[in-house]
């Protein structure tokens, strides 16, 4: 003789799943009940004035702003002449552990902390040396290279 597949935990997921279904329905029949008992049917229309926002009412024609589609630009803008910005920066070594092969630099314009690995050096560092380097883009943020020491 077989056993019967269904079991108490489906048969009480079967339950509240009903349960659930039917206190959804008694909750929208009584929100119909109470629109025509008070005679509130909502927001009709909903409208979006001159900031934005929804309202119930229509907005004021003469808030309204004309924009012209021509001048909108969906691009990155384009840089313009003599807008040339000199990639070498210089800074201070903060910490340089020469055993693990890499350390921080701290850009003397923003202060900033850059993470510096030996492979990225032209010369050798140690801390407190003044150094110029270049930015890249690392997995964890911008890393120093081109690292070389400032007499």
């Amino acid at each position: 003789m077989a056993k019967s597949q269904q079991t108490f935990n489906k048969s009480e997921k079967e339950k509240k799943r009903l349960k659930k279904r039917e206190d959804k329905r008694k909750k929208m029949e009584a929100r119909k009940a109470e629109a025509k008992e008070s005679g509130k049917k909502g927001i009709e229309f909903a409208y979006v004035d001159h900031n934005g926002h929804l309202t119930d009412t229509p907005p004021d024609p003469s808030k309204k702003i004309k924009v012209d589609a021509k001048s909108i630009e969906i691009s990155i803008p384009k840089a313009e002449e003599g807008e040339e910005v000199d990639p070498v920066r210089k800074g201070s070594v903060s910490f340089f552990d020469s055993s693990k092969g890499f350390g921080f630099i701290i850009d003397t314009e923003n202060n900033e902390k850059y993470f510096c690995h030996v492979s990225g050096l032209i010369d050798e560092i140690a801390e407190n040396d003044k150094v110029s380097f270049e930015l890249e883009r690392g997995m964890k943020g911008m890393n120093a290279v081109k690292v070389t020491l400032l007499k």
